[in-house]
């Protein structure tokens, strides 16, 4: 079983073996979650485990990543459980604090943010969301102080933000990006995915079978500055018809820039080829994030 810690001081004193020794082959991850975990977690610990002797899994979930009215007092929280689940893949540590041990002030008067890349997407509709992941991975990263750290690629604005942040405060650290862990009728593995009802869980693999469309209509390649307006318009049509409310559905550059920029204008002309398609879309109680990478293929 993975051994639990619940204060800072503690954890500390439990990885303090790992380091500072000239001989020593020992590297930690650190594999960030807000608890109730699922397959695709364990995944993610997996993949730590074939990059690092040491896997440290934090279990907290964060109030400064919620904004009013959202789902923190009802988001589940099933400590035993999760524990059990991580000694099944081999994690050393568990990392689950308390708020008030976590943040001696709330809300902390010091934060981390990101700019710009944290106002599309998901920032439109959750404008302090990032602000709060900034700080949080921030502290978790301060605290464990990992050679590398995994996390999922379905919060892919996510991982793009947490890439720059490892970049800009020059944090020591590995960001690896795991794919995303699917059900085998194509559902994007979450947490909150037991919002759905059994009705709604029929309905929820549409979300990616409709991404998987577009992005077969994507990968035609030609005059595609004139298709995607259409296509996008389809799609969202579609999507909405299954009876989701979407929040948002976009094509971006693999790093997240606008094809109506001049920066990403090259994508029309063959330069750029990585494109990726987002979507946030609620369906009931429960919003549902997904992706899909596509390699455009574009006359030169």
């Amino acid at each position: 079983m993975p051994i639990i810690h619940h204060h800072i001081s503690a954890l500390r004193a439990a990885l303090k073996p790992y380091r500072g020794q000239e001989d020593s082959q020992q590297r930690i991850a650190l594999v960030p979650t807000m608890g109730n975990l699922h397959d695709g977690h364990l995944e993610l610990v997996k993949l730590a485990k074939q990059h690092a002797n040491i896997v440290v899994v934090s279990i907290f979930v964060n109030p400064t990543q919620f904004g009013v009215g959202e789902d923190f007092d009802s988001y589940p929280r099933t400590l035993d459980a999760d524990v059990a689940k991580l000694a099944t893949v081999g994690a050393d540590y568990v990392f689950a604090p308390s708020i008030d041990e976590m943040y001696p002030v709330l809300p902390p008067p010091t934060s981390v943010r990101a700019g710009e890349i944290t106002t599309q997407l998901c920032g439109q509709s959750r404008p302090n969301h990032f602000d709060g992941v900034g700080i949080v991975v921030s502290k978790l990263f301060n605290i464990i102080q990992p050679e590398v750290a995994v996390f999922g690629q379905k919060d892919y604005q996510q991982l793009a933000i947490i890439q720059q942040i490892v970049r800009d405060l020059s944090y020591p650290i590995e960001i690896i990006g795991a794919p995303i862990v699917r059900a085998a009728d194509g559902l994007a593995l979450s947490s909150r995915n037991q919002y759905l009802t059994e009705a709604e869980r029929n309905v929820a693999p549409v979300l990616h079978k409709e991404l998987l469309r577009l992005a077969e209509q994507l990968m035609q390649g030609q005059h595609l500055e004139k298709r995607l307006a259409p296509l996008l318009t389809e799609t969202r049509a579609r999507i909405s018809e299954a009876g989701f409310k979407i929040d948002y559905l976009e094509v971006k550059t693999a790093q997240l820039d606008s094809l109506e920029t001049d920066a990403a204008s090259a994508i029309f002309n063959g330069n750029q080829q990585d494109l990726v398609i987002l979507v946030a879309a609620w369906l009931g109680r429960a919003r549902l994030l997904d992706n899909q990478l596509v390699t455009v293929k574009l006359p030169c």
